[in-house]
């Protein structure tokens, strides 16, 4: 798919359905004789989803839980692929909360350094020059020399991060990552992400408008896996944030029923 040099990520027509299986039993039916007849229900997590994100530009996704926002980010980051449509990305991209899902367990986090440096592209000389770099960023002091089995949600964050923003990505894609950091790792890579913005292309995924607007220039609103709205980060922000109102509003009234 050709593009124009300007734009680094374009989506068309994404659509993502996933099997819901009522038990193991139907899944095994499936897996035998489903060529003949299907044991399973589709669940569409993206629906028909269309949009570009140009160089340098800073684009939200804002939306609630299971509205399909990590769903459309796995697919821009190459771990999922679609069910139809297509996706087209131009640039390293490096994605913060993706690769700390990834972490093997049992390696270090010295070791698991190395292997989300490889991933992300970076030859191991690289990845070992930065080294003590990534771990000063990281903060987690000794346990970058323990199993990651032992970390916390937020150790691993904290390493992913810290990986993500020493390979020199061209697109930064974040998802709702930092909500497990403490205040003081948030402050410092929301400054990361300050100095970033500056030269490179993010994609911001959370469910707080707040967030949204503080680091982004545009934003899509994802809700039911289709795109609401789109255009400029205040607006789209309001709009959201007005029809959660209304949503709590009417429960609150159906409740009190």
């Amino acid at each position: 798919m050709s593009s124009e040099p300007d734009v680094v990520i374009r989506a068309r027509h994404l659509s993502k359905a996933y099997r819901l299986y009522a038990n193991e039993q139907q899944w095994m039916k499936q897996v035998l004789f489903g060529s003949w007849r299907t044991y399973y229900r589709s669940f569409w997590a993206l629906k028909d989803i269309s949009f570009e994100v140009r160089r340098g530009e800073s684009v939200g996704i804002l939306g609630r839980n299971g509205c399909g926002k990590s769903t459309l980010l796995q697919i821009v980051c190459g771990m999922l692929r679609p069910t139809r449509g297509e996706i087209w990305v131009n640039g390293r991209i490096a994605p913060v909360l993706a690769l700390g899902g990834t972490f093997d367990s049992e390696s270090t986090g010295r070791q698991n350094v190395l292997i989300g440096g490889a991933v992300l592209g970076l030859k191991r000389h690289e990845v070992l020059e930065r080294m003590d770099s990534i771990a000063d960023f990281a903060s987690i002091g000794d346990f970058i020399n323990q199993p990651v089995k032992l970390y916390s949600a937020g150790m691993r964050v904290r390493l992913a991060f810290a990986i993500c923003a020493h390979i020199d990505p061209e697109i930064l894609v974040v998802d709702e990552a930092l909500a497990v950091g403490d205040a003081a790792f948030q402050r410092k890579c929301m400054d990361w992400i300050d100095n970033f913005r500056k030269r490179g292309t993010l994609l911001f995924v959370s469910h707080s408008s707040g967030e949204v607007v503080r680091l982004c220039d545009h934003a899509l609103w994802i809700d039911d896996g289709r795109v609401r709205e789109r255009g400029d980060t205040a607006s789209v922000a309001r709009a959201y944030s007005r029809a959660l109102r209304i949503e709590h509003d009417d429960m609150k009234r159906f409740s009190a029923v």
